[in-house]
């Protein structure tokens, strides 16, 4: 038995019903969308990379165990505001239409992470600059929770039904490119500078650049609102939000009735957010610093094991796209398949391979890693928000995604690191990956198949009259 999004009243639809989008138009939403990605995991790169020095900077008093494990209690605090964030910034894009919100998200991701880089190390100003740092991350972690759920809502809801799964993959292909220009300039400084320049002053410059970044991503998306079709989108949202307010109360109420929906969301989140972290911000450590002082040995250097990474983060970028047109033609259910029951299968022998130290070895353990988590981020932004009714998908989205990154995906690196840490077991990433696929099992078993369907709530949507034609004559 499959939980299904209650459907629609069967109708046919006439050509002049499907809402048609120009590609041009489509190409600068997808722009403007996937640029707060860039941001935000421009972020999440350089944090991760520069662990270690971080950790010198605001918790050098602290053993070294802990100033690890509290470096990683910093990063994993900003998830447990993000359902804050969601339950504020969901609902109101519900009401004032997606742009409004992005472009306020996006310039309190820049600022909090911009702040970050002035803040005064932990010897010049003591315990108020981890005090300071955590304030900025709860700045980040506010303005993320209403980020990505609407980013995922603006795009589905631009994308034409049978170009969805294509066009949603560039989202992630926003969150690839921001990790790996956050990961490349952390390397060029680790090189390029002594380790008395970087605690000094190198490590802020990566953090300032988010500025710049984030004044790019708000005038892209100031261009989108001044076109045609966004302003009538707006239109529309704001006129059916003000009927639904006077006909059924509150957007709370309406999302409650969603909560089995929501549970599928979550878990479905949760086994891409901890595979994602998983790689991209705990393997890091685990590869550079873990391994040596736990197993022993010589592990590879801090610069290797980083291009590493990008190298991995590369073929990702890459793949992303690709994986995502095929889901328009196969679906998204074969592919979460594909990588919830690879985590189940190949998350310990990728492990192992990590634990043998060599280039090599540790290359083809993080490429596992990789193939396994594209196979969630080339679909999820097309399937998750195809789970919730127009009227309340941007809400929804948001409060599920958050709740599910706040408790599961952002704690990935504080949890599996103190368990390696209390038991010194250095398997507990596969075991953590291995219940992770799991859930994503169980989770996509329950999830209806959305391939070239048109969103719950909405007219059909193409980007010609001709796709309209065809969406008509031949519906999915």
């Amino acid at each position: 038995m499959h939980v299904l999004s209650p459907q629609e009243p069967p109708r046919e639809w006439t050509v002049d019903e499907v809402t048609v989008t120009e590609p041009s138009v489509i190409r600068r939403a997808i722009s403007a969308a996937a640029i707060g990605n860039v941001t935000e995991w421009y972020d999440f790169g350089v944090y991760a990379y520069f662990e270690p020095t971080i950790k010198e900077v605001f918790f050098a008093d602290l053993p070294d165990t802990m100033g690890t494990i509290a470096t990683f209690a910093l990063f994993a605090v900003a998830f447990l505001v993000r359902p804050f964030g969601g339950l504020f910034f969901g609902p109101l894009a519900d009401r004032i239409g997606r742009n409004k919100v992005l472009a306020t998200t996006m310039i309190l991701m820049a600022l909090g992470t911009f702040a970050i880089g002035c803040i005064p190390s932990q010897s010049s100003i003591g315990i108020l600059a981890p005090i300071l740092l955590l304030v900025a991350r709860l700045v980040q972690g506010f303005s993320t929770g209403g980020e990505y759920g609407n980013a995922m809502t603006f795009i589905a809801e631009y994308a034409p039904d049978r170009k969805r799964g294509f066009l949603g993959s560039w989202l992630e292909f926003g969150t690839f490119t921001g990790y790996i220009m956050g990961a490349i300039i952390v390397t060029v400084a680790g090189a390029a500078l002594t380790d008395d320049q970087l605690l000094s002053w190198g490590w802020r410059i990566p953090f300032f650049v988010a500025l710049p970044l984030g004044m790019v991503g708000v005038y892209l998306r100031t261009r989108l609102a001044d076109t045609p079709a966004f302003l009538a989108l707006e239109k529309e949202s704001e006129e059916r939000e003000k009927e639904q307010r006077r006909e059924n109360g509150g957007e709370l109420r309406k999302i409650a009735h969603l909560w089995p929906i929501m549970l599928v969301c979550i878990g479905l989140v949760l086994a891409w957010n901890v595979t994602n972290y998983m790689l991209t911000s705990y393997m890091p450590t685990y590869v550079t610093t873990t391994l040596p002082d736990v197993q022993g040995g010589s592990s590879v250097s801090e610069t290797t094991s980083q291009v590493l990474q990008i190298v991995v983060m590369v073929v990702a970028l890459v793949t992303i796209p690709l994986l995502g047109r095929l889901t328009d033609r196969i679906g998204r259910k074969p592919i979460v398949w594909f990588g919830s029951i690879g985590l189940i299968v190949l998350s310990l022998p990728a492990v192992l391979l990590i634990r043998a130290q060599t280039g090599v070895t540790i290359f083809l353990g993080l490429l596992i890693m990789g193939i396994l988590l594209i196979c969630f981020s080339a679909t999820m932004p097309s399937t998750l928000p195809s789970l919730f009714p127009t009227r309340v998908r941007g809400g929804a989205l948001s409060i599920a995604f958050n709740i599910s990154v706040s408790l599961f995906g952002g704690t990935t690196s504080v949890i599996v690191g103190s368990l390696v840490s209390a038991t010194g077991d250095l398997n507990w990433p596969a075991y953590y990956l291995i219940a992770t696929g799991v859930v994503g099992a169980v989770s996509i078993y329950f999830t209806r198949e959305s391939n070239g369907r048109h969103l719950w709530g909405s007219a059909p949507a193409a980007d010609s009259e001709q796709g309209a034609q065809e969406l008509v004559d031949t519906p999915a």
